[in-house]
């Protein structure tokens, strides 16, 4: 029997190739999960399995590469939405994995990623598992590895010095020393997200986004027991959560893969979109308004450092249009209206500058938010990404013919 305390929900992250698929296996101790020996034909979809392990009944939420620097938007993020229905309320525990190999661009790339992404409080529930371990040296352990790289180092101290290491393939049988086993270091592993969960007062990690998915799936649970039919409680549960997919798809489409990621893992800036479209339309109607009339009163600025903060706008609305995606009429937007906060410094330097560090914010706002409000009256997934994509560039083009507007009368 397995009381409600000793239940884990556990999402597991990390870059395709990484080692998740055969990670989640080694803890069931069976082939739960499909393994793909191609970096290529990794896994491209969010799965979940629940198995009993050592007293716990464990639910594993495997990804596809959210870490990965060559997935597109349009394949993220329907993933995204299923991981996050999958964990709803939210997950006792998040795995990031790593390998451990030689340190690299691209692995730095991941924890610039991990580290964009992840707040501060979803920190506190995560621990880092490196996959083959016969890397190792002999006699090496993970933490002696860990310390020589600082990186490495920095990340495994913001989860609380958690870390721990698999062997997905030499590690199974009789192995010469305790440490190169896989059943003990699962064990480990196992006792340190048990520490975890106690040292967070037994809660799960959740926020405010999780919490309104959990009362989409409540509600989706009404409806069904209203429904004629003789469902068993997890079957209920099962399309219950089907059918919120769906809503939250349709839904979030239109917002930026980065700010759906940045809403799951706690980021403020780039969630709250996510977050005030979840609850109403109205709210995030009157956010998108207000940030586009910001922008677009840059007409009527003037003097020579508005000038030079306008031609580095004009700039950004290019770059912005060029790129396309959700992001692209808020990128335009906010070199916009970042060319304004340059009339305060005076100078064409201190545009740009002011442009780096509020165009991503106000893209997540302007371009999220115009996709989201075009595609609320969608009825699948495909229409409201079509809707949202056709207002986003309009807004793009908008502002972009603004913003050459200004440049040209400034530049005469």
């Amino acid at each position: 029997y397995v009381t409600l305390s000793d239940r884990r929900r556990i999402v597991i992250l990390g870059k395709t190739g990484a080692g998740k698929s055969s990670l989640a296996n080694t803890i069931f101790g069976e082939d739960a999960f499909k393994i793909y020996h191609n970096l290529k034909s990794g896994t491209r979809e969010c799965g979940a399995e629940t198995r009993s392990v050592s007293g716990r009944s464990i639910t594993l939420i495997d990804t596809p590469g959210f870490f990965d620097t060559d997935r597109s938007e349009e394949e993220m993020k329907p993933e995204i939405v299923r991981c996050i229905t999958e964990c709803a309320p939210g997950p006792h525990a998040f795995l990031i994995v790593l390998k451990v190999e030689r340190f690299t661009d691209q692995e730095q790339e991941v924890i610039n990623k991990i580290h964009e992404y992840f707040s501060e409080e979803a920190f506190k529930y995560a621990t880092i598992v490196f996959t083959h371990g016969d890397q190792l040296l002999e006699g090496e352990t993970i933490e002696e590895l860990v310390t020589k790289v600082k990186p490495v180092d920095d990340l495994v101290k913001k989860c609380g010095g958690r870390c721990h290491v698999v062997d997905n393939k030499y590690w199974k049988d009789k192995p010469k020393h305790e440490y190169r086993s896989n059943k003990f270091q699962v064990e480990e592993l196992l006792k340190t997200i048990d520490k975890m969960v106690m040292e967070n007062k037994g809660g799960c990690y959740t926020n405010e986004m999780l919490q309104a998915v959990k009362q989409m799936i409540k509600q989706e649970e009404e409806n069904i027991r209203q429904s004629p039919g003789n469902m068993t409680q997890e079957e209920i549960r099962e399309k219950a959560k089907g059918g919120a997919f769906d809503r939250l798809l349709i839904r979030l489409v239109g917002v930026g893969t980065g700010a759906l990621l940045g809403a799951f893992l706690g980021v403020v800036v780039l969630g709250g979109l996510v977050v005030i479209g979840l609850k109403t339309i109205t709210p995030l109607a009157s956010l998108v308004t207000a940030a586009s009339t910001a922008a677009k009163a840059l007409g009527a600025a003037a003097g020579g450092a508005a000038a030079g903060g306008a031609a580095a706008g004009g700039g950004a609305a290019a770059g912005g249009a060029a790129a396309g995606g959700a992001a692209a009429g808020g990128a335009a937007a906010g070199g916009a209206a970042a060319g304004g906060g340059a009339a305060a410094g005076g100078t064409l330097a201190a545009g740009i500058i002011s442009i780096a560090k509020t165009s991503a914010v106000a893209g997540a706002v302007i371009g999220g938010g115009t996709g989201y409000l075009a595609a609320e009256g969608a009825e699948t997934p495909q229409e409201a990404a079509k809707m949202a994509a056709e207002a986003v560039k309009n807004e793009a083009l908008y502002v972009l013919d603004l913003a050459n507007e200004v440049v040209e009368k400034i530049f005469k």
